[in-house]
């Protein structure tokens, strides 16, 4: 798998042309970039995405439309609640160190049944059985973290996991810490709505604001 010479973007950049499109996916004017036949026989021998979504597997949750991507345009790795193990860490420092991607997105979503899951195993003590049980478990500190500073509702403890999950990456990660450090990459924590279709920013590691 290799990478096309010909884009060179920042984090800035690259956060700035998926907030260009979210914004279009909310007003219903997508314009569906990058899916014809040429380029889908062009990406055949490479791929040069700009941007690495590290989101919840959710099926209403899907990056390249909720941000009107195209192929190649994106490097996706999604689990359940977005909870990361080292497949999900070695995925991530594949985009960024061989792809070169100069920015992670970590989108969470409100109604997360991992997050409400979670929620339900602390107040009741009762785990859920098999691997669900693994998921739950990566979840539990955020919840923790959350209600021991007082923000209780759904909302705010899927925001928190968010931002949790954002500065694991980079805490867990030498590769990314190292590239967030040089200014070459950021991690911006985003919550999809899935009513109204807006991604709003959670917290940002690095840095994504454009210079005037």
């Amino acid at each position: 798998m290799t990478t096309s010479p010909d884009r060179v973007l920042t984090p800035a950049t690259a956060w700035k042309r998926l907030l260009d499109g979210n914004a279009r996916f909310v007003a219903e004017q997508s314009e569906h970039p990058n899916q014809d036949i040429g380029l889908r026989h062009q990406l055949a021998g490479y791929q040069n995405p700009f941007a690495i979504f590290f989101g919840c597997g959710d099926s209403r949750v899907a990056a390249e439309i909720i941000f009107d991507q195209g192929l190649g345009d994106l490097f996706v790795v999604r689990t359940a609640g977005h909870v990361i193990d080292p497949s999900v860490l070695g995925s991530l420092e594949f985009g960024v160190a061989v792809l070169d991607c100069p920015l992670i997105v970590v989108l969470g979503h409100d109604s997360c049944g991992a997050v409400k899951a979670a929620m339900e195993a602390v107040a009741t003590g009762v785990m859920p059985p098999g691997y669900l049980r693994d998921i739950v478990e990566r979840v539990t500190p955020s919840v923790l973290v959350a209600t021991r500073a007082g923000r209780t509702s759904v909302e705010q403890i899927e925001g928190e996991h968010v931002a949790q999950t954002c500065h694991l990456i980079a805490d867990r990660s030498a590769i990314i810490a190292e590239r967030i450090s040089d200014g070459r990459l950021a991690i911006v924590g985003a919550e999809y709505h899935l009513a109204h279709g807006a991604a709003q920013v959670v917290t940002v590691v690095g840095d994504v604001s454009i210079a005037e």
